[in-house]
């Protein structure tokens, strides 16, 4: 039931922070504002060496408030490196198999890199739980969903890359399962953090709410 039960924390979240950091410190501050603001979802790049580190630590100290991924894993050993420091979730830039094989191993949600259909296709027959729409979101915009869902309406999505405050009601209208935050959930305080999570937050509540009437 793990990978259920985490498939569907992060999708009834809806958002997460995306999380690149020098120190475990600053990634404690930056879990504690998203927290704070209603978010309960990160993932730790892999594309700083500590990665590992700050996964295990923020697992440590903030246990089950918090579903801690990876992120950035192009291969099945950080894959495999990532899972054995705590990741509960992998997502990465690219399509791989391999990478895939690990993660349905141990049970991880897997959300792999997709920039076309056929692609996304072979991602959910090698078992993701999600397709991430990567580096298409910055091109696309919102109606990104669109280029999926309309042949394949069950495709599950995570979007990163351009979203904002400005459009992130369009993104949950058009069907966007899950939107990735850099700079708005890991710049400043804690209570900068955690006020930018709380206006994320009521923005996906709200449209949700709508749709779902």
């Amino acid at each position: 039931m793990q990978k259920i039960n985490i498939t569907k924390r992060i999708a009834d979240t809806g958002a997460m922070a995306i999380v690149r950091v020098e120190t475990i410190e600053r990634g404690y501050e930056i879990a504690q504002g998203c927290l704070d603001g209603g978010i309960d979802c990160l993932e730790i790049s892999y594309t700083l060496p500590n990665a590992g580190e700050v996964i295990s630590a923020l697992k440590k100290k903030f246990g089950d408030k918090l579903v801690v991924g990876a992120g950035t894993v192009l291969d099945s050993e950080t894959a495999r490196h990532a899972i054995l420091s705590g990741a509960q979730f992998i997502i990465a830039p690219n399509l791989s198999k391999d990478v895939a094989i690990v993660c349905n191993r141990y049970q991880i949600p897997y959300a792999p890199g997709c920039t076309s259909v056929t692609e996304a296709i072979n991602g959910l027959e090698y078992g993701a739980a999600f397709i991430k729409a990567f580096p298409i979101s910055d091109f696309y915009g919102p109606k990104l969903v669109s280029v999926f869902k309309t042949p394949i309406p069950t495709m599950p999505i995570l979007a990163s890359g351009g979203i904002n405050l400005n459009n992130l009601e369009d993104y949950v209208k058009n069907g966007v399962d899950c939107c990735g935050f850099g700079g708005l959930l890991t710049k400043g305080n804690s209570e900068e953090i955690a006020e930018n999570a709380r206006k994320i937050k009521a923005i996906i509540d709200k449209i949700r709410s709508c749709i779902n009437k």
